[in-house]
Formats: structure tokens, sequence, C-alpha cells
């Protein structure tokens, strides 16, 4: 059999299988990211003032749950960078300004998770595409899981290069710092 005709039969043949497993009992289950718990706080370095840390609120989101788990099938979520807050409003004007961010052109961020394997009891690593400033890269978040499975919330942490998402900035872009630290706390409704 050629390689072209054994992608599309394999691909039904998984989307079999996962249909029939539900079929069996474990549903799975799509839950909103309740927006108004959950935080998405961000830290990075800066010559001037050692380090800024900041927040950016999460517009949206849904994780998808096996009936019974904590340790999601896929995730996603939307931030709303036209909100972010770094306790200064002249340091958000120019991160929101078309120097950095720019705001007006990309309002939001986005994240789709392409893989997510347990790594521990209550642990997860998770895979996915980052989208910012209009460029899509591959990103890393490392999860706990908090809470049981019926009320599941998520301690996650990543470290992002800013320059792979061509956010470079003024001429003071030496003296900002390269990687981006970010931690999340997931809230499920």
């Amino acid at each position: 059999m050629r390689p072209a005709v054994c992608i599309p039969i394999l691909s039904l043949l998984l989307a079999s299988f996962v249909q029939s497993k539900l079929a069996w009992g474990d549903a799975v289950v799509q839950r909103s990211i309740d927006a108004e718990k959950s935080t998405v706080q961000f830290t990075i370095s800066h010559i001037f003032v050692e380090r800024v840390s900041g927040t950016i609120p999460i517009l949206k989101g849904t994780i998808d749950l096996p009936g019974g788990s904590s340790l999601p099938l896929s995730a996603t979520a939307v931030l709303d960078v036209t909100k972010l807050d770094s306790g200064d409003r002249d340091r958000d004007a120019s991160l929101q300004s078309p120097n950095y961010f720019d705001v007006k052109k990309f309002p939001e961020w986005t994240f789709a998770s392409t893989r997510i394997v347990a790594s521990g009891p209550s642990a997860f690593g998770m895979d996915g595409m980052l989208t910012i400033h209009g460029v899509m890269q591959p990103e890393r978040l490392d999860v706990t899981i908090l809470g049981d499975a019926s009320h599941p919330r998520y301690h996650a942490t990543g470290r992002i290069d800013r320059r792979t998402f061509n956010l470079k900035g003024t001429r003071l872009d030496p003296v900002i710092g390269t990687f981006a630290d970010v931690t999340l706390d997931i809230v499920l409704k």
C-alpha cells in the first residue's frame, strides 16, 4: 500500500478507536476557563529596575477532560494584551505600542495545545503553539494539577524567548531581557 493511502486509513482507524472508546463511557467534557479567577503573570529582566512583572488577562479558553480525570486531552486560551498591567502606565503604553506588542494590530495572544504527556501523578508537560504579535511558535509549559478530578486547577510555568516573536522594541532593546518567565494559574468553571 502506498504511504499516501496509509495516512487517511490510519486517521480513520484512530477516529474510530476514539469514537468507540467514547461510546463505552469515557466521555470527554469540555470545561471553560474561569477568566475572573485565572491569572497569567510574566517577569522579565530590565537593567534599570532589575525585573519587571505584570499580568495579562485571560479572555477565554477551554480544557477538554476525559471523564473522571484531571489530565487534559487538550487546552486552548486567548489572552487580552490590551489590558496588560505592569504597574506603570507609561511602561504599559510603551509595551502596547507598535514598538513592542502593537495591540491595535494584535490585541490577542493565543495558545493551543498540541501534545500533553503525564510526568507524574499530578503533573504533565504541555506542548503547544503560541501566537504573539502575529508569529506562531512552539512553546512548552510544565503543569502541576491542583484539586481533584471534579474541581481541577492548574499551575503552569514556562519561558518564552521574546525575540522569536519579533518583539525587538526600540533602542532600549539591549537592556531588556531576552526571556520572559510566565506563570499561569488556571481555574475552571
